[in-house]
C-alpha cells in the first residue's frame, strides 16, 4: 500500500506503485509514474511526462520534470527518465527534454544529485555518479558511470564528462572531460587522474599504472590529440580501461579538455 499524505496533491492519472510515500504539500502532476518503495518528501512538484523507478528519495523543495526554460521548447511532448535507488537532495533542479534533441532527460541508477544541483534539459547522467551541492548541467550533457562533480561546477552545455572522472570545486568545464580524468579550475584544466577513486572501487596497480601512463602519453608529451591517440593503440588493446579513456578522446566533438 503506497503512502499518501492528505495534504499532498495526487492527480488521478498519475500512476504509484506499491509502496510510494508522498509527504505533505507535494504535488504529483499528470502523467508522473512513481515505482515502487519511492519516497517523495514534503513540497516536491513532480510534473510528467515522467517515469521514476523504485526505491528513489526525493527530498524537499524539489522541482522534477518541468518544462525548461530553453528558448526552443514550445510545449512539445518531452520526458523526464529516472532510474532505481537514487537520492536527490533538497531543492534540485531536473528538467524534460526538447525535440531538437533527446525529448529525454535521463538519469541512471543508483546516484547522488545534492543539494541544489541543477540538471538540464536533455542530458544524461550514467551510474553511480555524485553531483555535489550547487553542481549546475546545462543542456545536452552527458556524464559517465562513477563521476564526481564537485560543489560549484558548472558544465557547458554539450559537454561530454568520462567514466569515473573528477571535477574539483567550482571548476567551469567548457570542453569534453575524458574517463578517469581530473580537473579543476576556471576555465577547467586537467590535473592528473581519479586514482583514490579507482583505489575506492577496486581497480588493479597493473590498471591503475597504465592509466597513468597513458595521461603522461595524452597531457605529459606535447604530443597533439591525434598523435597521442595513436600512441595510445597499444595499451588499449591490452587493458580495457585505457580503451575507455583512448575512445573517450576519440569521440569528443567539443575537443577535450588538456
Amino acid at each position: 500500500m503506497s503512502s499518501i499524505d492528505p495534504r499532498a496533491i495526487i492527480d488521478p492519472s498519475a500512476k504509484l506503485a506499491d509502496g510510494v510515500e508522498v509527504g505533505p504539500w507535494s504535488i504529483v502532476g499528470p502523467d508522473v509514474e512513481i515505482g515502487e518503495g519511492t519516497v517523495i518528501g514534503p513540497h516536491v512538484v513532480l510534473k510528467g511526462p515522467t517515469r521514476i523507478g523504485k526505491h528513489n528519495r526525493i527530498y524537499q523543495f524539489s522541482s522534477i520534470g518541468e518544462d525548461t526554460p530553453d528558448l526552443k521548447y514550445k510545449g512539445e511532448p518531452t520526458r523526464l527518465v529516472i532510474g532505481d535507488h537514487n537520492v536527490i537532495r533538497e531543492g534540485v533542479t531536473i528538467h524534460r527534454g526538447t525535440v531538437q534533441d533527446r525529448a529525454e532527460t535521463t538519469l541512471g541508477d543508483h546516484n547522488l544529485i545534492m543539494a541544489y544541483a541543477h540538471i538540464g534539459h536533455d542530458s544524461v547522467i550514467g551510474n553511480h555518479c555524485i553531483l555535489v551541492n550547487n553542481t549546475a548541467l546545462a543542456g545536452h550533457v552527458h556524464v559517465g558511470d562513477w563521476a564526481i562533480l564537485s560543489g560549484f561546477t558548472l558544465v557547458h552545455q554539450y559537454c561530454h564528462i568520462g567514466a569515473h572522472a573528477f571535477s574539483g570545486m567550482g571548476t567551469a568545464i567548457g570542453k569534453d572531460v575524458p574517463a578517469f580524468v581530473t580537473v579543476f579550475g576556471s576555465p577547467a584544466e586537467a590535473r592528473s587522474m581519479n586514482f583514490e577513486g579507482m583505489r575506492r572501487r577496486g581497480f588493479s596497480d597493473e590498471v591503475i599504472h597504465a592509466l597513468r601512463r597513458s595521461y603522461k602519453i595524452v597531457y605529459r608529451q606535447g604530443l597533439t590529440v591525434e598523435e597521442a591517440i595513436k600512441e595510445l593503440d597499444e595499451l588499449a588493446a591490452k587493458y580495457e580501461q585505457v580503451e575507455l579513456f583512448r575512445q573517450s578522446i576519440v569521440n569528443s566533438a567539443r575537443g577535450i579538455t588538456r
